[in-house]
């Protein structure tokens, strides 16, 4: 296993933390250090926890024409002065698919994690006490050769980002209002749908903005196919919770393997819920929303955890899911997680690692 290299910025050099996090717009402030590798000649070399700072990349860098990157996100909480990662060897595990899907070089799993806990233990006190706060975490992987044309890359950069945060909706957890996408898609079959690459967000910008515009948080995903079936919500897994059973979409090569997914599934599983992964329509939907058999709906994912939608617009009406509330079985999952994930209730899963 490679050496770590350690340069800490000076005390006295260090950032001033946001008094307030709940105020600070997500992803918008970063802790005084990251880490950093580069891969070049068939191996990774250089591992150094450093100050943050900006890249110096050439113009002619592969991922800023082509854009063979990958990237996770994953969070830290505390409670009181323990600091907890939940499932972080799914997140490493997830960004290799990712990499291996866009012809990049994997990392080692094990060095991957031990240097992710040694950047968070050096900035632990970034880590926010506030409940519904975390310190975001991005690992991204990127083509930095400096050569025009349309091939992998020899080259790479693999670097580490931190950032203190509140809710990712400016909502909270509250109910999000949903605006579903029959004109735009975001991925399909055979295409990179299920690898966490930039290609995949960028596809969404236009559907989000023209979302948000009309006073909508996200879009929700139909299949690109026959615009029929449900796929994600923004950049969330979604869950429908019918009146005998909780369904979501199948993982079928256009969605994204969500690690809060897989734990929604595992939980409901195992409180005696009927949990199946199936294909939804959205006429199905809609029609449950009319006649009642749809009760619950929620997205979930690293950034917001368990997002309850209150109202889904489609086709220029809106109806509203449920009373338009946070349903019992949505707060319930969000209690749940975000307990464990906060070490204030019992893992019996094994999910979370103590830095």
């Amino acid at each position: 296993m490679m050496d770590l290299g350690i340069d800490l910025v000076p005390v006295e050099k260090r950032k001033s933390k946001p008094a307030d996090v709940l105020s600070v717009a997500f992803g918008t402030v970063f802790t005084d250090h990251m880490f950093s590798m580069n891969y070049s000649n068939g191996k990774w070399k250089n591992p150094m926890i450093g100050a943050f700072q900006s890249l110096s990349l050439s113009p002619a860098a592969l991922v800023l024409h082509y854009g063979q990157g990958v990237f996770e996100g994953l969070k830290a909480y505390r409670r009181g002065e323990r600091v907890f990662l939940f499932r972080p060897d799914k997140n490493i595990e997830r960004l290799n698919l990712s990499a291996e899907r866009m012809v990049m070089p994997t990392l080692d799993n094990d060095f991957a994690l031990q240097s992710l806990k040694k950047l968070i233990h050096i900035e632990r006190d970034w880590v926010p006490q506030v409940p519904g706060s975390s310190l975001y975490i991005r690992p991204t992987l990127i083509g930095v050769e400096p050569k025009l044309g349309v091939r992998p890359s020899t080259e790479y950069l693999y670097y580490v980002i931190l950032s203190p945060v509140g809710p990712y909706f400016k909502e909270g957890f509250n109910p999000v209002s949903i605006m579903i996408a029959d004109r735009h898609v975001r991925a399909a079959q055979g295409g990179i749908g299920t690898a966490k690459t930039m290609g995949n967000y960028a596809a969404g910008l236009l559907a989000g903005t023209e979302a948000n515009r009309a006073g909508y948080s996200q879009v929700l995903w139909l299949d690109a196919h026959e615009r029929k079936y449900l796929e994600e919500v923004g950049t969330m897994n979604i869950f429908v919770m019918f009146d005998d059973e909780i369904a979501t979409p199948p993982l079928g090569g256009t969605i994204l393997s969500g690690i809060t997914r897989d734990s929604v599934l595992q939980i409901a599983s195992d409180w005696g819920l009927n949990v199946k992964e199936r294909r939804i329509s959205i006429d199905e939907v809609m029609s449950g929303l009319k006649d009642g058999k749809v009760k619950e709906i929620f997205g979930c994912g690293t950034a917001a955890i368990i997002a309850p939608i209150g109202t889904l617009h489609y086709k220029d009406t809106p109806y509203t899911v449920g009373a338009g509330g946070i349903g019992p079985t949505t707060q319930k999952f969000y209690d749940e997680i975000v307990g464990i994930q906060s070490g204030e209730r019992e893992d019996p899963y094994g999910w979370v690692i103590e830095v």
